[in-house]
């Protein structure tokens, strides 16, 4: 509060407490900073009520962590939670208001339906400064950074001893060129019992460095990870004088191992200084910041596992990290994970700043957010592998359509194309009761990872399909396209429309479009 205080001078600035100083503002817009706390929130959507200040004025909104409290986690059971239900009751006790939802995991948010009031009108992103250390930084589409250390085949206490040196020879050379902070991060587990035992683990691994600590193989793995040291924002210090640093910490035990769990009494003073091994689980998620942070150990795993959480949880991301010291312990199936959402989260960006519809892809094993904020009624998740096509597509026009794809002479395999190509077709259909759209979303989602990506093209000519069929696909055919497991495949056939026999609504030859999507990803949209 002191800070938004001293930053907003021209305003009177409220806590939850201040009833009378909102009331006498004076002249002052007023700033009024609530928790989410649906007594606060109910307490605060009353006093709005009584107020004659909102008569006539707007009311603008910010709500950080949009995603977290805000939304309705009864949608399935037609009911309004708590913290959701006064959080509108204060959005309508103005005359207008602007609601601005903040977040860094959108995903609950880009898959509200407009029905709900809670879906962005738009999106917005504001681009990190240039030293920040992201998503690109960790998990590059690319390559895997040599700083990433693969854990799958290890004991416990070969990572625990492996984790502590490493952040042992960072601390030295934090401390060393005038850092007074450093921070390792163990996430293990949700459970507090695996807390506890990671905890024993290293202090175990540390009272014994500490008794071995003159231990020629000692010398020789602080002397390892020494030579992988790069840092970019301080000179490398000599070996001896990290020796002699990393031998200081151990004699005097100028360490602390913090946990962070509902049951301990650990705060974030207790690492906001000095040499820290923090041990946590879901306490490390949301406004939970750690300074120096540059040794993390993530192998908290789930059956549904879903990005948004993880995304929070991994806390690896920040603005006073030195790239060339980082160093990431991780599952192979973790770090894959983790990929894939930071994929998704560069394409939503990329649909963000074009301004267009946001669609969302996950694989099977990937689930964007909690399911009990969606509205499971309107909300599609359409499997990879599976095939789509229009009940009563209309074609815009059908010459047009049989122009652009008269090179393709109906009995060849599928054939590559471009996926701006394959947009170019969809643009030809329309169908009121087909997203059409947000298939298109999802092929330019495709494009904006990779200009230049391809899908395939099958077409067939003069087809004699039934309309209403349940399946569009000729056997042959879906087995021909099924083939390209990773890829759009755009089928379309070219169907005698006009046979009377065949019962088509406008009684002409038509195209009919089949969409195949990739078998990798789900692909989740809010009808």
């Amino acid at each position: 509060m002191n800070v938004q205080k001293n930053d907003l001078t021209d305003f009177v600035v409220c806590n939850e407490n201040e009833e009378q100083k909102f009331r006498g503002h004076g002249d002052k817009p007023v700033v009024v900073v609530l928790k989410k706390n649906y007594r606060i929130l109910k307490a605060w959507a009353d006093i709005f009520k009584n107020s004659d200040m909102l008569i006539g004025n707007p009311l603008f909104i910010i709500d950080d962590e949009a995603d977290a409290e805000s939304l309705n986690t009864k949608v399935n059971q037609d009911k309004i939670s708590s913290i959701n239900n006064y959080l509108r009751e204060i959005i309508d006790t103005a005359q207008s208001s602007i609601y601005l939802q903040m977040t860094g995991t959108p995903q609950a948010l880009l898959l509200q339906s407009s029905d709900s009031g809670w879906n962005p009108l738009f999106v917005d992103y504001f681009e990190p400064g240039k030293n920040y250390l992201g998503g690109n930084f960790f998990f590059p589409k690319d390559h895997i950074p040599s700083f990433v250390r693969f854990i799958d085949k290890d004991t416990s206490g070969h990572i625990a001893r492996k984790v502590v040196i490493r952040h042992l020879v960072v601390t030295a050379q934090l401390f060393l060129t005038g850092s007074k902070v450093s921070n390792c991060l163990i996430h293990t587990s949700r459970l507090q019992s695996d807390h506890s035992r990671v905890a024993a683990d290293l202090r175990k691994v540390l009272n014994s460095l500490a008794y071995d600590h003159d231990d020629p193989d000692f010398r020789d793995d602080l002397q390892k990870e020494y030579e992988t040291l790069n840092p970019q924002k301080s000179e490398k210090k000599s070996f001896d004088d990290i020796y002699q640093c990393v031998q200081d910490i151990l004699k005097n035990m100028e360490y602390s191992i913090v946990t962070l769990n509902g049951m301990s009494a650990d705060t974030s003073e207790d690492y906001d200084s000095g040499c820290n091994f923090v041990v946590g689980g879901t306490n490390l998620g949301r406004g939970v910041t750690f300074g120096q942070l540059h040794t993390f150990y993530y192998a908290r795993t789930s059956k549904h596992p879903q990005a948004d959480t993880m995304w929070q949880h991994n806390r690896m991301f920040g603005y006073d990290r030195d790239a060339g010291l980082i160093s990431l312990f991780i599952t192979h199936e973790l770090y894959n994970l983790f990929s894939e959402i930071n994929e998704t989260n560069n394409a939503i960006v990329a649909q963000a700043h074009k301004g267009e519809k946001i669609t969302i892809s996950y694989p099977d094993d990937l689930n964007p957010t909690r399911e009990n904020v969606l509205d499971k009624s309107l909300l599609n998740i359409l499997p990879g592998n599976s095939n789509h096509f229009p009940f009563n597509p209309r074609n815009n026009t059908f010459e047009d359509i049989s122009k652009m794809v008269e090179r393709f002479n109906g009995t060849k395999p599928p054939q590559p194309i471009s996926l701006k190509f394959m947009l170019k077709l969809l643009d030809k259909f329309e169908d009121s009761n087909f997203n059409f759209d947000g298939y298109k979303s999802m092929i330019q989602s495709e494009l904006n990872k990779s200009p230049l990506a391809q899908g395939m093209l099958l077409v067939r000519r003069d087809r004699n399909i039934t309309h209403g069929m349940r399946a569009l696909l000729s056997q042959k055919d879906w087995a021909d396209t099924n083939q390209y497991k990773d890829k759009f495949v755009l089928t379309l056939y070219q169907v005698n429309g006009d046979n009377p026999n065949l019962n088509w609504p406008e009684k002409k030859k038509l195209w009919v479009p089949n969409i195949k999507l990739p078998g990798t990803k789900n692909i989740y949209m809010i009808s």
